[in-house]
């Protein structure tokens, strides 16, 4: 369930609930994106109004075109007023399942659910412009982010999916370039998965012909008679999705073959705060998998995510933060936690004067904000006022 309104959601997931229902609440979109990046649910109730005031359900309508744009078959149903049915009318012609008036009533609500739930499309009989194709039910990869080149890399894949042409994705190792692979097969009609091929194991050629489509990791790496062998054995046959470091690596025939579309996947330093959201995400799914009660980051560790240059970008972020999720005492990890673990014995050299400047704008920041009541300022950043003088005194502050 995708609500803002506390009481409201209190009261949906009540009454479905009461008709045997599981429910998860996210408060606005970007919670919403998150968990259903980390599991698969049977429907998502959306409001399309998130602000107080907001009555012309644009933030709603552009939620919507973002769950089916991530994954076509979701079975979306939308909550509104009754001076909302012309809103709820465009949402259900954009592709939701059906809408929910409130007031509701719980038996009327239940059984629209389970409905909208039992109409799951294999294939629908009129789909919305753009969507006449369903993803694979057991794989919905999601490219989290908010930034303008996410939001650039999600609109290209969605006008290329489609179509059967080569795509090559490149950018630094880490960046998710096999997860945008992913995504983009998972839109594009093909309902089997797509085979993946890492090229520099012989054994792994064996698959090329064995799918519809294929995503190829490493041709970049082969050398020109590798290259014309492949590009003989892929003919025209499977949709090919590279990944790849270097398209400028790849012979001027291969290239054509797999590259008709070249997609770079942006670096993290270049996404500003996605880096924060990606960290809050991990830390959730993290807790999640391990079994460890909910955790949060405090604001000088969002601070370190947000300014640090990730080795490894968001596959080496993602692995600071679930050590520090593994490890953490506390509800909440500060920014020392996420500083990379050496190995036993050895001594951690001090932190760097960028870090060390970093901290005390930190401090600085959160000591003007509580207009320099340490205790307000040590609670928002997530340490005890011992902590936390011993910080200022630190930093001549």
């Amino acid at each position: 369930m995708i609500e803002d309104q506390e009481a409201v959601a209190r009261a949906l997931t009540i009454a479905l609930r009461l008709a045997g229902h599981r429910v998860e609440v996210a408060p606005a979109p970007i919670e919403a994106y998150s968990l259903l990046a980390r599991r698969r649910f049977d429907a998502i109730l959306l409001d399309l109004n998130f602000a107080p005031g907001e009555t012309d359900g644009a933030a709603g309508l552009a939620c919507l075109s973002r769950l089916l744009a991530d994954d076509p078959a979701a079975c979306v149903l939308v909550i509104t007023a009754h001076s909302g049915v012309r809103i709820a009318v465009e949402a259900m012609r954009a592709g939701a399942r059906d809408f929910v008036m409130k007031p509701w009533r719980n038996a009327e609500l239940a059984a629209k659910v389970e409905q909208a739930i039992a109409r799951a499309p294999g294939a629908p009989a009129v789909a919305a412009p753009g969507r006449a194709f369903t993803a694979p039910p057991e794989e919905t990869p999601r490219l989290l982010g908010e930034s303008a080149a996410m939001r650039e890399l999600r609109a290209v894949i969605a006008r290329v999916a489609p179509t059967r042409a080569g795509v090559t994705l490149f950018g630094p190792s880490g960046s998710g370039r096999t997860l945008a692979a992913r995504a983009l097969h998972a839109r594009s009609g093909d309902p089997a998965p797509a085979g993946l091929v890492d090229l520099r194991d012989p054994t792994a050629w064996e698959r090329l012909g064995t799918s519809a489509s294929v995503i190829l990791r490493h041709a970049d790496r082969l050398d020109a008679v590798a290259q014309a062998r492949l590009l003989e054995r892929l003919g025209s046959g499977p949709r090919c999705l590279a990944v790849v470091d270097r398209p400028d690596a790849l012979t001027p025939a291969l290239r054509r073959r797999l590259a008709t579309v070249e997609l770079a996947m942006p670096p993290l330093a270049a996404r500003g705060d996605d880096a924060v959201l990606l960290a809050r995400h991990f830390v959730q799914a993290a807790a999640e998998r391990f079994g460890r009660a909910p955790v949060a980051l405090s604001a000088a560790a969002e601070q370190l995510v947000r300014e640090t240059r990730w080795p490894d970008e968001v596959r080496g972020l993602a692995l600071v933060v679930e050590r520090a999720v593994l490890l953490a005492e506390g509800p909440v990890i500060d920014h020392a936690a996420l500083a990379p673990a050496g190995p036993p014995g050895l001594t951690v050299a001090p932190p760097s004067a960028d870090l060390a400047a970093t901290e005390r704008a930190v401090i600085a920041a959160a000591l003007r904000a509580a207009r320099h009541n340490v205790t307000h300022a040590a609670a928002a950043l997530g340490l005890s006022r011992a902590a936390l003088y011993r910080r200022m005194a630190r930093h001549g502050l």
